[in-house]
């Protein structure tokens, strides 16, 4: 979106949009840094990312940013496998059932910058079982998890004369990076910490709540507990 007061800082004329014949900024996307973010209110992760124009004056970016998580990019241990069985079945069989994985699509607005510049990508992190990126991520004992960052949107820049011109930004963009998965587990824990979510449905939430209310049972922690055979 382009306000007033930015369209005032331009000559009259207008926008012009980009055909393919037309010289545009191609943007270079690569991942600098990626850290759990304090102090959120939901687990999230901080990537910074670099985006490099050239010799293009930039006056802003809308920018789009699908994350995916490059499972046939790592190496699983034992104990990994079994806990992955849920999403990819036997191991015999990732050869055709290991794939990659959409995670979260996010939204920024990229402000003004010549040449280069680094912006914050926010990545809210659900702890939600039911969402198969978390299933995946919580499987993994420890290590790194490649990603890879599809990029779209659109571009605002000077043009010839200093007149504002758009471009689009092609999904092929991308860049790809690796997320400890300590990393999560740190933005996780920040959020919720030493517990975990799970969702079920009302009716059973229902029985649970009477168990719990039959038995003066102060706690979910002591209902589940009393459920569960001792080991």
């Amino acid at each position: 979106m382009i306000s007033a007061e930015s369209a005032d800082a331009f000559p009259a004329g207008g926008v012009v949009a980009h055909g393919s014949a037309v010289a545009s900024p191609e943007l270079a996307f690569s991942v600098e840094a990626v850290a759990a973010a304090g102090h959120s209110a939901v687990p999230t992760l901080c990537l910074v990312v670099c985006i490099d124009a050239g010799d293009w004056e930039i006056r802003s970016v809308a920018l789009n940013v699908q994350l995916r998580i490059d499972v046939v990019r790592r190496a699983y241990d034992e104990a990994e496998r079994e806990r992955l069985f849920e999403l990819f079945g036997a191991p015999r069989d990732w050869g055709r059932t290991l794939r990659t994985l959409r995670w979260t699509t996010t939204s920024l607005n990229v402000p003004q910058f010549s040449g280069a510049t680094t912006v914050e990508v926010a990545v809210p992190c659900t702890y939600d079982f039911d969402v198969v990126a978390t299933k995946y991520l919580h499987a993994l004992s420890g290590g790194d998890v490649p990603l890879k960052l599809l990029f779209s949107g659109t571009i605002f820049f000077a043009g010839a004369e200093g007149r504002l011109q758009v471009a689009h930004i092609p999904w092929d963009c991308e860049a790809r990076c690796e997320l400890p998965v300590r990393v999560w587990r740190d933005a996780v824990e920040s959020a919720f910490p030493g517990t975990a979510w799970l969702r079920v449905r009302r009716d059973l939430f229902d029985r649970l709540q009477a168990y719990k209310s039959e038995r003066a049972l102060l706690t979910w922690d002591a209902t589940l507990e009393e459920l569960l055979p001792d080991e």
